[in-house]
């Protein structure tokens, strides 16, 4: 089995588990269905880790974060009937209900203070709340110099007064907010292949071709001279 191939393999792997039991599988289990060895393992996780296709942990080569899903309990929470999942941000929680179908119930906070938001979705799609606006700090060309601040700062939002006052109030940066409905819309063309065995890192390339074709045009986005996969 080619490296690509290999790796493909193992995104897919631990993505189908994320689904299946909202859990992800343990080395171990996945060195068993790759007919390795754990150190084997730990070697392609390192791999799929460079290339961003995974978040390991600091300490241990095992992950921690694989889009859209995080392993460790977030502010974004997806309900289904009978599973449930985290996610980094309101972004890849779009992502996961993407990923699971169906309908679900995604919790999360304004601005992550103290009000409480819940989005029924289906299929990836918010039901209402139109007037809800995400703000996004950090430019996604910075995104992977610390991703976790950049899924932390993607935040629900009443209106742009609200994200202006909160961006005053924390001292944070103020980016480019975008309708609810559009960041769904982002999330189903960036993760609708995420649970495929031939899923692929996009290039910057594909990337700023979803970028655009999910309406986000303005210099934000803008993807130009970066290096590596998105």
């Amino acid at each position: 089995m080619s490296s690509h191939l290999a790796l493909a393999r193992l995104h897919y792997e631990i993505i189908q588990g994320l689904i299946r039991d909202g859990a992800c599988p343990t080395n171990l289990e996945l060195a068993d269905r790759f007919r390795a060895t754990p150190a084997d393992v730990d070697h392609l996780l390192g791999a799929l880790a460079e290339m961003h296709g995974v978040v390991l942990h600091p300490q241990r080569a095992s992950p921690w974060v694989v889009h859209p899903f995080s392993l460790t309990p977030t502010l974004n929470w997806i309900e289904g009937r009978s599973r449930s999942w985290w996610a980094p941000c309101i972004w890849c929680a779009f992502g996961v209900a993407t990923l699971v179908g169906g309908d679900v119930r995604l919790h999360s906070r304004y601005g992550a203070e103290s009000d409480p938001i819940i989005i029924p979705v289906r299929d990836g799609q918010p039901a209402g709340f139109q007037h809800i606006l995400v703000h996004f700090a950090i430019r996604p060309a910075r995104a992977w110099d610390n991703v976790h601040e950049h899924c932390s700062l993607v935040l629900p939002f009443r209106n742009a007064d609200e994200i202006a006052r909160w961006c005053s109030r924390h001292a944070l940066p103020r980016g480019e907010s975008v309708p609810l409905h559009q960041v769904a819309a982002l999330a189903n063309r960036w993760y609708g292949t995420h649970a495929n065995y031939d899923w692929h890192k996009w290039s910057v390339a594909e990337a700023q071709e979803i970028f655009r074709n999910a309406g986000l045009t303005s210099a934000f986005w803008n993807l130009e001279n970066q290096d590596g996969r998105f």
